[in-house]
């Protein structure tokens, strides 16, 4: 990545931005949706920043900028319309060792502005490296349609709860709690307009102690990459690794696969070789199943065919036996690929 993304603190810092006419609001705008103290530098402002600064939004400096006027903010805007203001201006503010964004410059840019989709407090930022904005639109167009309106409330209620789940909640099954939340009926019922029910059924989770359906005893899932490549994967194998506590994986393993995972979950190389194992099954097995145990779930992830797992049957129902789920969780099998390749590669002819 050229640009790192992050979510930067605004609350009581201030933003500067030079200029007075429309690309000046459009940037008004943006960082007027945050808790930042909106400074506009510009001897005249156009109608919409004058309302901003009537309505106490932001204040209006008509001086002369000098290098002054950028130290100690958290960010610059530099839209004057003039590319020769622009780039004096900006040699000003780097001059005071501001982070400066030049509208249309971004040449001249420390950072860029993404597109956002808006579920305060979610809040879903889309990049291409000023390369494609159009595209960048485009995909907060989708993910406008794939999250609910009222989400945001959902979240704030979830951070009003945070406290009394710490004190209620035994830390082994909180993401569970989580996950059970947001991806399930508490989700669900809330994006019905049925918010009050969704909080009930929240808060009487939290007074339990644990999600309704959470069992205790874990859960492992046998995850098949199927040939390995990770577009390759199946959806629920994404989902199971975005559920993981703990992943065990050998060398056969894409590292590509690996990037699907939460940061937080543990990762655990079983070190297989050609025709040999540093791991023998049965220890890598206890170590499963005693992670299941603890009530983490855990992923084995596997390349290959779903049949790779056949030897792991007595395993698998030692692991019911002791009141363990386990599931298999195939992958696209290689004669799938390879009808899938003979597809392709006639069609090129």
């Amino acid at each position: 990545m050229r640009t790192f993304p992050m979510f930067l603190t605004m609350a009581g810092r201030e933003v500067v931005i030079a200029g007075g006419g429309e690309q000046a609001a459009q940037k008004a705008r943006l960082i007027g949706k945050s808790d930042a103290r909106l400074r506009l530098v510009n001897p005249d402002l156009d109608p919409e920043l004058q309302g901003m600064v009537a309505s106490g939004r932001a204040v209006h400096d008509p001086s002369a900028p000098t290098a002054d006027t950028f130290r100690n903010t958290a960010l610059v805007f530099i839209a004057t319309g003039c590319p020769g203001r622009d780039a004096a201006l900006h040699a000003l503010a780097k001059a005071a060792g501001a982070t400066v964004n030049v509208v249309d410059r971004p040449d001249l840019c420390d950072a860029v502005t993404p597109s956002i989709v808006d579920r305060d407090p979610v809040v879903v930022a889309i990049g291409t490296d000023g390369t494609a904005p159009v595209l960048g639109r485009q995909i907060k167009t989708r993910i406008e349609g794939l999250l609910e309106p009222n989400l945001g409330t959902l979240a704030r209620l979830a951070g009003t709860l945070r406290q009394a789940v710490t004190a209620r909640v035994p830390r082994a099954r909180r993401r569970a709690l989580w996950d059970w939340c947001f991806d399930g009926p508490v989700r669900a019922t809330h994006a019905a307009g049925k918010e009050r029910d969704a909080a009930r059924m929240l808060k009487a989770a939290v007074e339990a102690g644990a999600a309704p359906d959470d069992k205790a005893a874990g859960h492992i899932s046998l995850v098949s990459t199927g040939p390995g490549a990770r577009d390759l994967l199946t959806l629920r194998a994404v989902q199971r690794l975005q559920q993981a506590d703990i992943i065990f994986y050998d060398r056969l393993v894409d590292p590509d696969v690996l990037e699907l995972a939460r940061r937080d979950a543990e990762r655990v190389f079983i070190g297989k070789a050609d025709g040999a194992s540093d791991w023998p099954q049965d220890r890598i097995w206890a170590l499963i199943v005693a992670g299941a145990r603890k009530g983490r779930r855990v992923v084995r992830l596997d390349s290959g065919d779903p049949g790779l797992f056949a030897s792991a049957d007595e395993d698998i129902t030692a692991a019911r036996a002791a009141g363990i789920d386990v599931e298999m969780v195939p992958g696209v099998t290689a004669s799938s690929m390879a009808a899938a390749s003979l597809c392709r590669a006639g069609g090129q002819r």
